[in-house]
């Protein structure tokens, strides 16, 4: 099944004919030092958007909340070419008009995610003439089911103005007062593969996964060295009372029809 995504000649319903698409007003890209050394993407309270050292690739999967095995089609440089960009929008601006991340709601974090996002895509049409399409398949996934152990996820009740969400390093994951599905979405990163929550788990929960990196992708504990860590499979059904099954099922992915190296500033 194919859903046109193009940016560049957005196809709008007539009830929306004239809704504009977030912008940001200024923008500066231009190839990184190629002796640079770290990469990031950054966001500031005002929703600017800063990137250092990064390939275009990671951009376009950072704009379209997907995953690295989602994205398919476009030229070798899109992958090897690094780029550094600095955009602002015409002011600050937010889904409650406040920059104080700490006390929005779910709903008004995730309204300001998107504009952001939305603002990107529009950049990457502008600059980089990117058109993409998507494509629904049938392609591998994992389940996060609960264990017949039971979950060993803290629930929690947020405090405001404490952190919230997920962080991780090479074989670790916390999460603070983090739903399932931010779970789901680093077990997805770590497996290669979409992760469907399917535990039924609703509350926000404290937790901390530790695994051995280099065994992460491997199907099941069976494959690897008796002498290894556990692997991301094992922990996380020893750790969080969680199990991580292999299936099948519906996958989104985008594909790049159409990308140039950016235009000048």
């Amino acid at each position: 099944m194919l859903r046109p995504l193009s940016i560049l000649a957005a196809l709008l319903l007539p009830a929306v004919a004239f809704t504009q698409q977030l912008q940001f007003e200024v923008a500066s890209i231009k190839p990184s030092d190629p002796d640079a050394k770290g990469s990031s993407i950054l966001t500031d309270r005002a929703g600017g958007l800063k990137v250092t050292n990064v390939p275009l690739r990671n951009v376009i999967t950072m704009a379209y909340g997907i995953r690295d095995f989602q994205l398919s089609g476009g030229p070798g440089w899109v992958g090897s070419e690094r780029y550094d960009i600095t955009a602002k929008p015409e002011r600050a601006e937010s889904a409650t008009g406040s920059t104080d991340l700490s006390a929005m709601t779910d709903e008004q974090r995730k309204m300001r995610d998107d504009q952001w996002k939305e603002r990107v895509r529009a950049l990457l049409a502008d600059r980089f003439g990117l058109v993409v399409h998507t494509e629904t398949k049938e392609e591998p996934i994992y389940v996060l089911t609960v264990a017949k152990t039971g979950s060993k996820l803290k629930a929690v009740t947020p405090t405001p103005g404490a952190n919230q969400g997920v962080r991780g390093d090479r074989g670790r994951s916390q999460g603070m007062a983090a739903p399932v599905s931010m779970l789901a979405n680093t077990l997805s990163n770590i497996v290669g593969r979409p992760v469907v929550d399917k535990t039924g788990l609703t509350e926000k929960y404290d937790y901390v996964l530790e695994w051995t990196p280099d065994v992460a992708a491997a199907e099941s504990a069976d494959s690897v060295p008796a002498n290894s860590g556990p692997t991301i499979f094992t922990a996380v059904q020893e750790q969080l009372g969680l199990k991580l099954e292999s299936s099948k099922g519906p996958v989104d992915t985008i594909v790049i029809d159409h990308v140039d190296r950016p235009s000048a500033n």
